[in-house]
């Protein structure tokens, strides 16, 4: 199978290990591994002639009434795969039982379960059961015991999923069960079985091979689709990825230039980019491919950017998608003391440091360009309430268990305002929640394939546009007001935290951190320090997701001893894949939206791009000169922007701190943390 990036140019091919398979003969292939086969597969197979009638049957009403599952005996299966033909018609079947039964009529049994074991696909890329004792026990098919033989036999139904153990462990437990019903396994052989773990799947080392992370979301989004491992190595298939080559090496680079000085082999990392404009995958980066094992060997890296981890401060922006929900806009007051208890919390809630507090009277809009915990543990603690936060992210397109995806949105305490506690993201999934902010409100599904094609040419699958007004329920104006007014708390943090837009590009985006917890065994700096680190921001044309953190929750610290921030090295990540993926392409801007605000929240703010930004042309008026209400929406923006501007220097005022150089974020709700050399939330 051959994988394309988005512009047709070659990513790689997917040969199966197993495509050369060993043919063996019938006296090479222990009575161990054909009875399993037997006893899973077609327990009648050794007095039936090629067919089964029951079987056939239930095909038979199946098709009619739309149902699945079939009645194939191993003749029958073997008559499928040794002429490729899967066609789910009735004519096909009764081919296929004239030829099994004439099979059977020339053939004797063994030689008809060894071609099948010679030719079956058994998952791994492997097809026979030699390639499948290789692939799974790294030893010859002689040497399988009856419990690795139950494993392989019950793969043959479901090898797609040979990976998820849970899958695994049921198919082999099947197998066992139907041996010892057929006689071929004692009742003591089936209570002392243990279930025969694998070998590690390792990935190829060579040069031009494919990134294994994207194949496996590939393979995992094809498998979604109905689309199986045999179809697709056996049809000669293309597929075309939503990977674009210059954005994939822009983040393998912008990775490596950012971890070249990190000594603690602990950081880890990862890196996402989304076209918000179509939910496409642009980069993937989960980690290192191949890594080091406990004693020295290679062994297969593990996928960080679909691992759950705690977002900090980057799920604020979830935060204030469901207080804007509710009618309350950016020009809401809180108090952003700290610290602040609150009923029913027993311990204080503190803001990360000094610049990160803020006045008794502060508005949304500077509590989220200092990242003020307290500010946001009070909006979802007494109005959103932590299950509107939950909401507001999987509308925006985080995964949860309950919708197919790995984040965790813990709503059983208030933590989750903060990014801290149950609550766990994904990488990708942080891309695609802020991709619905780029896109005006509009969440689109994310994926890795625009299109699948045969040996053909044809078009055996192709994704189709799945979106929703996110906030909104069929209100594509209020959802994208709601998006539009979180883009503006968001366009400040850029600067705030150090960090820039690419050259003639609005952008917007968030910091995270998530403080260690120390334990008793750890010396008293271990409190100073942070677990996992995020930088998420977007441009109107890209969503990329940063995260540079901890397996767990280990005390990080840079080379030179300094705890990680979000604005320290997720965030110079982050910069630098913009400053590389966007560079040289036309400038953008964000759309103009009218602020949300209630009698509550009198004083209305709009919260200003980073000062680069501003006096670029609007390239969007240009392209559209005629279009009076878009001329009316920029006059109302930029007239926010003087109102915020007024407020912002009269607050600054009271609080004397007009001068201050920020503050860095802080994730959790207990202990305060170190202040942060680079400010951010």
């Amino acid at each position: 199978m051959t994988y394309l990036y988005s512009d047709g140019t070659e990513m790689g091919k997917d040969v199966p290990t197993g495509g050369n398979r060993q043919i063996l003969a019938a006296n090479q292939i222990p009575d161990v591994v054909k009875k399993a086969v037997i006893a899973t597969e077609d327990a009648s197979f050794e007095t039936n002639s090629g067919f089964d009638v029951g079987g056939i049957l239930r095909a038979a009403y199946n098709q009619v009434t739309g149902g699945s599952g079939g009645g194939s005996t191993i003749s029958q299966q073997y008559i499928k795969n040794a002429s490729g033909d899967d066609d789910p018609t009735l004519a096909r079947k009764w081919v296929e039982l004239a030829k099994s039964f004439k099979m059977n009529q020339t053939y004797e049994k063994a030689d008809i379960i060894t071609a099948y074991l010679n030719i079956i696909y058994f998952g791994r890329g492997a097809y026979g059961i030699q390639a499948a004792a290789q692939a799974y026990f790294g030893k010859d098919v002689g040497q399988l015991d009856y419990s690795q033989s139950a494993l392989l036999a019950g793969l043959i139904q479901q090898p797609g999923r040979s990976e998820n153990t849970a899958v695994a462990t049921s198919r082999w437990n099947t197998a066992l069960d139907r041996m010892l019903k057929n006689g071929y396994l004692t009742q003591a052989q089936r209570a002392a079985a243990k279930f025969p773990t694998p070998i590690p799947l390792r990935e190829s080392r060579e040069a031009g091979a494919l990134n294994p992370f994207i194949k496996k979301q590939v393979k995992a989004e094809l498998a979604a689709q109905g689309i199986d491992e045999k179809q697709y190595y056996s049809g000669g298939f293309q597929v075309f990825t939503t990977i674009d080559p210059q954005a994939q090496q822009s983040a393998e680079k912008a990775v490596a230039e950012g971890m070249a000085d990190q000594t603690d082999d602990r950081i880890l990392n990862a890196l996402v980019a989304v076209d918000p404009k179509s939910g496409g995958v642009l980069a993937y980066y989960g980690g290192d491919a191949i890594v080091k094992g406990p004693n020295g060997e290679d062994q297969a890296g593990r996928d960080w950017a679909d691992e759950p981890h705690n977002p900090g401060s980057s799920m604020k922006p979830f935060d204030l998608a469901a207080f804007l929900k509710l009618g309350r806009g950016l020009d809401a007051r809180f108090d952003g003391t700290s610290p602040r208890t609150f009923p029913g919390v027993d311990l204080p809630i503190r803001n990360a440091g000094d610049s990160s507090s803020c006045s008794q009277q502060c508005t949304v809009a500077e509590a989220m360009q200092r990242s003020t915990n307290t500010v946001f543990y009070d909006m979802v603690l007494n109005v959103t309430k932590p299950s509107g936060v939950a909401e507001a992210a999987q509308e925006a397109g985080i995964r949860t268990s309950d919708n197919g995806g790995r984040s965790k949105l813990f709503t059983g305490d208030n933590n989750i305002s903060i990014g801290g506690g149950g609550t766990q993201v994904t990488a990708a999934d942080m891309a695609s929640g802020y991709a619905t902010f780029a896109a005006n409100g509009v969440q689109r599904d994310r994926h890795f394939v625009q299109k699948v094609t045969n040996a053909n040419g044809e078009t055996a699958y192709e994704a189709k546009d799945r979106s929703a007004d996110a906030f909104a329920d069929n209100d594509p104006q209020k959802s994208a007001q709601i998006a539009g007014n979180v883009t503006a708390a968001l366009a400040p943090v850029i600067q705030f935290s150090k960090l820039s837009c690419p050259a003639g590009h609005e952008c917007a985006g968030k910091t995270g951190t998530q403080q260690h917890t120390p334990q008793n065994d750890e010396p008293a700096s271990a409190a100073n320090a942070n677990s996992q680190t995020w930088m998420v921001g977007y441009t109107p044309s890209v969503s990329a997701a940063v995260w540079v953190g901890s397996d767990g929750d280990k005390a990080l610290r840079g080379p030179n001893g300094a705890p990680l921030f979000g604005s320290t090295l997720a965030g110079p990540i982050w910069d630098r894949f913009m400053q590389l993926y966007l560079s040289g392409k036309p400038g953008e801007r964000f759309d103009r939206v009218a602020a949300i605000s209630s009698p509550q929240d009198r004083v209305q703010v709009q919260v200003q791009q980073p000062q680069q930004q501003q006096n670029q042309p609007d390239q969007r008026d240009q392209r559209q000169p005629g279009n009076r209400q878009q001329a009316d929406q920029l006059e109302q923006f930029r007239q926010f922007q003087q109102r915020l501007q007024e407020l912002q220097n009269r607050q600054r005022g009271r609080n004397g701190n007009g001068n201050g150089n920020g503050g860095q974020n802080g994730g959790v709700s207990v202990p305060s943390g170190t202040p942060d050399p680079n400010p951010g939330g």
